[in-house]
C-alpha cells in the first residue's frame, strides 16, 4: 500500500499571485467590463496589492503584540483609556469596508503595556474579513489573556458600507458593540467612568 503523505489538499494551497489577478480579471468580465482596456489593464495587480492590505491581519500575532510589558508603573492601578483609534475593517459577508473607531480600556494589575500596542492589536484583527461583534470580542480577549487585568473594555463603533452602499441603502447609519469583563462587567461605576471617558455614557453593554 502506498505510504500516507502529510501534503494539504490542493484546496487548502494558497492561490498564486496570477490565479488571484486571472480570479480578478473574471470578476471584471462578469461585471461587464473588458479587463483589457486601458484603465483597467492594471487593475487586477493593484486588487491584489489592496487585498494584501486588507488582510495584513492574518499575518499578525495578536499574543506577540502584548507580550511585551512594564512593571515599572509606581504602583499605578487606574483605569488605562485609548480613545478613537481608527478602525478599517471588511465584512466577511460582501468584502464591504467597515469604517469607524474603537476604544480600549484596562484597569492595569501590575504590568501596563506600551499604548501603540493596543491599537496594532485592533488592527491585527481588524485587518482580516470580520463581523463588528466578534472582532470587539477578539480584541477584548487578547488584552485579557495577554495582560491579565482587573478588567477590560472595547468599544467599537462603525458605519457598515454593506448597508450603506448597497442592500437596504441606509446612510448615516453606524453600529455599536461592546465587551466589558472584570471590573467593567461587575462594578457599574467603573463601566459608566469608561463611557464618559470615551464621550459615550449614554451606551449600554449589549452583551
Amino acid at each position: 500500500m502506498p505510504k500516507p503523505t502529510s501534503k494539504k489538499p490542493a484546496k487548502n494551497l494558497k492561490p498564486s499571485r496570477a490565479e488571484a489577478e486571472e480570479a480578478i480579471r473574471v470578476l471584471l468580465r462578469w461585471t461587464g467590463d473588458d479587463p483589457a482596456r486601458e484603465g483597467l489593464h492594471d487593475t487586477p495587480a493593484r486588487v491584489c496589492r489592496a487585498y494584501e492590505a486588507y488582510g495584513a491581519g492574518y499575518g499578525a500575532d495578536p499574543e506577540e503584540i502584548l507580550s511585551r510589558t512594564f512593571s515599572e508603573t509606581e504602583g499605578y492601578d487606574e483605569m488605562v483609556v485609548l480613545r478613537d483609534i481608527r478602525l478599517e475593517s471588511h465584512c466577511e459577508h460582501h468584502l464591504a469596508p467597515i469604517i469607524g473607531k474603537v476604544h480600549v480600556a484596562y484597569l492595569p494589575r501590575n504590568r501596563v503595556v506600551g499604548i501603540s500596542k493596543l491599537a496594532r492589536v485592533v488592527d491585527a484583527y481588524a485587518k482580516r474579513l470580520q463581523i463588528q461583534e466578534k472582532l470587539t470580542a477578539q480584541i477584548a480577549s487578547a488584552i485579557e489573556n495577554s495582560l491579565k487585568p482587573r478588567g477590560v473594555a472595547v468599544v467599537i463603533e462603525a458605519i457598515h458600507h454593506c448597508m450603506t452602499t448597497r442592500g437596504v441603502h441606509k446612510p448615516g447609519t453606524s453600529m455599536v458593540t461592546s465587551k466589558m469583563t472584570g471590573a467593567f462587567r461587575d462594578d457599574p461605576s467603573t463601566r459608566r467612568e469608561f463611557l464618559s471617558l470615551i464621550g459615550s455614557v449614554q451606551h449600554t453593554s449589549r452583551e
